[in-house]
């Protein structure tokens, strides 16, 4: 499964911890996805979403 939102296709961006003795330490920030169960053309699917997208409305949640 990819770790990518299906509304909007955010992403994990590469950063970098910098050290004292500034030794880079490259690692992935990954968004905060939540599997949710959401009706589309008469069925219920199970996506994964962004808690951004989540609280902005732009996904209807399947009762």
């Amino acid at each position: 499964m990819s770790v990518e939102c299906a509304i909007c296709g955010k992403k994990p961006l590469k950063a970098s911890k910098l050290s004292f003795s500034h030794k880079h330490n490259v690692y992935r920030q990954s968004p905060n996805l939540q599997s949710v169960k959401v009706m589309g053309n008469g069925t219920v699917k199970r996506i994964k979403v962004c808690t951004s997208c989540l609280r902005a409305g732009k996904v209807q949640r399947a009762v």
